[in-house]
């Protein structure tokens, strides 16, 4: 089978990836990611276990910073190698469990990707995975799995980028009739999205406004998802280039600015003051939530400073190693709240995530939002391409393995 293979050990990865990195699109190799055109298949790790063959896998923002070097340490202990990257992923279910058959193309599946205490059959679940708040698990490195927090960064799983990997049944949701490979391959990052509409609940309806930091695709689906299941709220976007503006306004956002107009637009919308100047420039009220989906210290600081007190910040995009002056957030009584993955939403009608992403991906047209697919042989244009999609005018990246020839051995 052809895979995409990130080849590091553990013991390794880290001081590798400083010395060893190509810089995305400059050669032949992208880190330590490579392309294997025999790689071999993964075994059926036990009874509910099925073969997929993923058609369209997106390359997402942590698969990015996994590439750079930049992803945190904390992932060590519950990531196994070598990995095959990708769990964005829309996909043909096999009907055997021989990895040669082939798949007719009649049963489709998007995968949910959280490998929780039931693909680890682990009895009892935790308490997490008992209310279906799986991204919660506590069992990440046990049971009958090698540790990997998703399907894409387990070793026994596989990825989606590649032309086989497996999963287990109660990670896979069939694909409506009549919806596209581009939409189906938009619900796992919609469905982070209404986690973070979830999550947030009735998150800045004290004064009706919110901001979303970042539009690349994290931020554009925070804005759907927000603007969909809370139609009452003043969503303010912020974001860098022309082409994310535009979709910020499509998407709902009632008012779209640039990086630097944010704090003004706050205080002319909240009638509030300047405090200081520069990076420590804070507002004297501000917005009720902001959903940071970039996680730098850059972002997290204005997102501080535009809140109100005892206003709440999200923090949806991965953040990593971060140099942050937190006194603000503590004068102003701000609440922070990591969002991560997807579970059952509460404060949506105490529906799935998924369930909900489905519905969201249909409602805002977000197929849209995929710019352009590559074959696995062009990885390295891929790759660089989504690293620098904002600056393209792109969105979601994603690699096409419908037309990939497989030789599985």
């Amino acid at each position: 089978m052809k895979a995409l293979v990130f080849q590091r050990k553990p013991t390794r990865y880290f001081s590798a990836m400083a010395a060893g990195r190509v810089a995305p699109g400059s050669g032949a190799k992208v880190g330590p990611l490579r392309l294997r055109t025999d790689h071999d298949p993964p075994e059926l790790p036990g009874p509910g276990w099925r073969y997929i063959k993923p058609r369209l896998s997106g390359i997402c923002g942590s698969d990015l910073s996994t590439l750079d070097g930049k992803s945190s340490r904390y992932f060590e202990p519950i990531v196994s190698f070598p990995f095959v990257p990708g769990h964005e992923v829309v996909a043909d279910l096999v009907d055997t469990d021989d990895p040669k058959a082939e798949a007719d193309g009649t049963n489709r599946v998007v995968l949910e990707p959280v490998l929780g205490c039931v693909t680890r059959g682990i009895e009892p679940v935790c308490r997490f995975c008992a209310q279906g708040d799986l991204g919660n698990c506590v069992n990440i490195a046990f049971g009958h799995l090698e540790p990997g927090l998703q399907s894409g960064f387990c070793c026994d799983t596989g990825g989606g980028w590649s032309t086989l990997m497996v999963a287990h049944e109660s990670q896979l949701h069939p694909v409506p009739d009549g919806m596209t490979d581009p939409a189906a391959v938009m619900v796992e990052p919609a469905a982070c999205a209404v986690h973070a509409a979830g999550t947030g609940g009735s998150a800045g309806t004290r004064d009706g406004s919110v901001v979303v930091l970042g539009a690349g695709t994290l931020g554009l689906l925070t804005v759907a998802s927000l603007t969909y299941f809370h139609p009452d709220l003043d969503v303010i976007a912020v974001a860098k280039h022309p082409e994310q503006r535009r979709l910020a306004r499509i998407l709902g956002a009632s008012s779209v600015v640039e990086p630097g107009e944010l704090r003004r637009a706050v205080r002319r919308l909240r009638g509030s003051m300047a405090l200081g100047a520069g990076t420590i420039d804070c507002v004297t009220d501000g917005v009720g939530a902001v959903y940071d989906c970039v996680g730098t210290a850059e972002s997290i600081g204005t997102a501080i400073s535009v809140l109100a007190p005892r206003g709440e910040l999200f923090l949806v995009g991965m953040a990593g190693d971060v140099d942050l002056d937190l006194t603000p957030m503590w004068q102003k009584e701000i609440s922070l709240r990591g969002v991560y993955a997807y579970g059952n939403e509460a404060h949506l009608g105490d529906r799935r995530s998924f369930d909900l992403a489905f519905e969201l991906v249909q409602a805002k047209d977000l197929a849209r939002l995929v710019s352009t697919t590559y074959p696995l042989s062009r990885y390295t244009e891929a790759i660089a391409h989504a690293g620098n999609a904002g600056v393209r005018g792109a969105v979601k990246i994603a690699f096409d393995l419908t037309g990939e020839k497989e030789r599985t051995r």
